[in-house]
């Protein structure tokens, strides 16, 4: 993966408060941000986390959702 040279740790809470039509509904927690987003399905929770890890264009923008 070229371009991608972020080497420094992030941790997130996960709190899944239901799952509904076979899939995880909840929230996000980025600890080292104090930011924290709803998301409503699993891939929802996985490009949340790729955006934070910096594996998307987007890079932390799903994070800045109100």
């Amino acid at each position: 993966m070229a371009g991608i040279n972020n080497t420094s740790e992030k941790t997130f809470i996960i709190d899944i408060k239901n799952t509904q039509n076979h899939t995880w509904q909840g929230t996000a927690t980025w600890t080292q941000k104090q930011k924290k987003v709803a998301f409503r399905s699993t891939l929802e929770l996985i490009r949340l986390l790729d955006s934070a890890a910096g594996t998307r264009e987007s890079n932390e923008m799903d994070w800045e959702k109100p």
